[in-house]
């Protein structure tokens, strides 16, 4: 075999192993914070229901049951697994153009700049972007429905039908451009946080980076999760409302990001784009800190 043909399969076989482990990463990611996520996404697009966490807590229990904190969990273990996936696959791709462009000898661990990094997260979250914008409109209306004979959705199929037939392509990925926006800056911080630890932390004890304890990953992760949240919720916030919106005539609430975010502004307040970060910083610890231990570990694995 020729050495340019070793080099693709060798490509190849690194961005299968990108892909498994991102989908390693992306399962825990969904067991360990979906009843966070819920609480969260019932807090920004329904205030006028549950006064605060607690509360959110309370009625989820007493209407749908310990299973409510899971509503909606189908879509996002198939689309997450898969997100988490494009993410890594991307940044390990990233990670190893900058290497070539700063000259990084092969086989040796590359050492990026903080815009380097950020970047490659960014370009990371928007790839992601393609399949989280729907993935997590399915789970957001899933979410906010109560269980019983009033719920308009069956299931994560029949949201997808009802609103494909009504709406076409347009309707299944409604909140897209505040989705892209999130995802851009929320990854970019996300992998820089991550990345940024991990790369100080081999440069101040000589180790590999398959040597770091899962204790130093798992806390790298959460440090991740908060790096993403603490500058990417507010428009989080405009998505989640834009994606529980109706779709046409007196249902549909807003006709734009902007005009979603003014509205926020004028009924609610600046307060109004933070309505549930408390289960969302919650949830940041320990999803956070699954993703990439199951990611990191997963590689290992894998060698």
């Amino acid at each position: 075999m020729s050495q340019d043909g070793a080099k693709d399969n060798d490509g190849a076989m690194r961005a299968v192993k990108d892909c498994l482990a991102g989908s390693v990463g992306g399962i825990a990611q969904v067991f360990a914070g979906q009843p966070f996520d819920t609480v969260k996404v019932r807090l920004q697009t329904q205030p006028d229901i549950y006064k605060g966490t607690m509360d959110a807590v309370r009625k989820t229990i007493q209407n749908d049951g310990f299973s409510g904190f899971y509503k909606g969990t189908t879509t996002p273990l198939v689309g997450v697994g898969l997100c988490v996936s494009i993410q890594f696959l991307v940044m390990e791709h990233m990670k190893r153009t900058f290497a070539r462009v700063n000259g990084t000898p092969s086989g040796q661990t590359p050492s990026l700049t903080a815009s380097q990094l950020y970047i490659s997260g960014a370009t990371a979250g928007v790839a992601n972007s393609i399949v989280s914008g729907p993935v997590e409109h399915i789970r957001v209306r899933l979410q906010v429905q109560t269980s019983g004979s009033a719920a308009q959705y069956k299931g994560p199929g029949d949201c997808i039908g009802q609103i494909y037939r009504g709406f076409g392509w347009k309707g299944i990925y409604k909140g897209q451009i505040p989705t892209i926006i999130r995802e851009f800056n929320g990854y970019g911080m996300y992998f820089l946080a991550y990345e940024a630890l991990v790369q100080r932390t081999m440069a101040s004890t000589g180790k590999s980076r398959s040597e770091l304890s899962s204790g130093l990953v798992c806390l790298f992760g959460a440090a991740a999760g908060f790096a993403m949240w603490l500058t990417s919720y507010p428009i989080d916030v405009v998505k989640s409302k834009m994606q529980t919106d109706g779709f046409a005539g007196s249902a549909r609430k807003y006709s734009g990001a902007i005009d979603c975010a003014k509205q926020v502004m004028a009924q609610e307040g600046v307060k109004g784009f933070f309505r549930g970060i408390t289960p969302c910083l919650l949830r940041a610890a320990p999803a956070n800190a699954a993703t990439f231990i199951g990611f990191e570990m997963a590689m290992r694995v894998m060698g």
